[in-house]
């Protein structure tokens, strides 16, 4: 087999499989005689390893996803890919964008890691092309992001947090819980909680607030141009594919990264909100989005110390003050 893995240090987070460990994979998916004659490993993910494979026999390629081994896990992330696996339903909304699943294996019969395959999306990744076009046209590119999100914001759910669970009955519950985790983790890690140890605390005092919002509705997890597929030979930007819903939560919209990276500037991303829709400006939806901003810095903090960020780790506490300032 032409295996081409992503050379790491081996103290990195994302550690690859082996040849061997790849054709057990693929015989457990497509059976004894399936013979992968190549694996590329595609190093654009922060998470997971993801390898394009080519089986002999077999014209299109697959895709094989691999999670990080269980102890490697963080307690806000765990089981991420379960929890893609378990929303695929919820999805059907956006289905012709997404790949479909040909086999996925959590029982670690094989190797000691969950992993999926799936189809090969064709398309090019939004950040290596979206630039190839004149900023002019980018504007379409983001009245389809917030076409897509708005389809999938649409979705109610039948509790509040992760798709696969746990579920609870508000969204304070599940706003606070998650805030607890990551502190948790933090701790594990040895960096310093206290920041959102009061996040959490301010949302526990004013969870009145949080109430509010007690219609659940499926959000993204963390869809932005990263994970968006593009035509490579249209005139102007067309999104053929979307990827990686493995962060997916039923809530408020407006907690959404989607939403988040949506409003962090005023350039040509504004075009979003003209497919999208206006969002809830009152006293008490910016202060939810306050309390968001912080889960999501919080989770930032945590993926920075995994790729031995230090000096953003540090930068993200004075971010997080000012946050907390606007809570108070």
């Amino acid at each position: 087999m032409d295996f081409h893995p992503v050379e790491r240090a081996s103290e990195a987070f994302q550690q690859p499989l082996t040849a061997e460990e790849i054709r057990k994979v693929c015989r457990r998916a497509f059976g004894g005689d399936a013979r992968p004659v190549s694996a590329v490993e595609l190093g654009t993910g922060m998470y997971n390893n993801v390898y394009r494979v080519t089986l002999a026999g077999q014209v299109r390629p697959v895709i094989l996803r691999v999670a990080p081994p269980e102890a490697r896990q963080f307690r806000s992330e765990r089981h991420l890919m379960r929890n893609e696996f378990a929303s695929l339903p919820w999805l059907a909304v956006i289905a012709p964008l997404m790949p479909q699943v040909l086999a996925a294996d959590w029982s670690h019969g094989v190797i000691g890691r969950d992993w999926m395959i799936q189809t090969h999306l064709e398309g090019v990744p939004a950040p290596e092309h979206l630039g190839t076009y004149p900023r002019t046209a980018w504007p379409v590119f983001f009245r389809q992001m917030g076409a897509v999100t708005r389809s999938v914001h649409g979705v109610r759910g039948p509790h509040f947090g992760p798709v696969s669970g746990p579920g609870y009955a508000t969204w304070g519950e599940a706003v606070i819980a998650s805030l607890e985790e990551i502190a948790s983790d933090l701790d594990g890690v040895g960096l310093d909680a206290a920041d959102v140890r009061k996040v959490a605390a301010v949302a526990a005092h004013e969870r009145a607030v949080l109430d509010e919002v007690t219609e659940a509705r499926l959000l993204t997890g963390d869809l932005w141009t990263v994970n968006v597929l593009l035509d490579p030979g249209a005139p102007e930007p067309v999104i053929t594919g979307v990827v990686d819903f493995d962060r997916t939560w039923f809530g408020d919209p407006a907690a959404d990264w989607t939403i988040r990276m949506a409003t962090a500037k005023a350039d040509e991303r504004e075009a979003f909100w003209e497919s999208y829709g206006a969002l809830d400006r009152s006293p008490a939806a910016l202060w939810r989005a306050r309390v968001y901003e912080a889960r999501h810095l919080g989770a930032i903090r945590l993926e920075r110390h995994r790729l031995a960020r230090a000096d953003a780790v540090r930068e993200s506490y004075s971010v997080m003050a000012e946050v907390l300032a606007g809570l108070a």
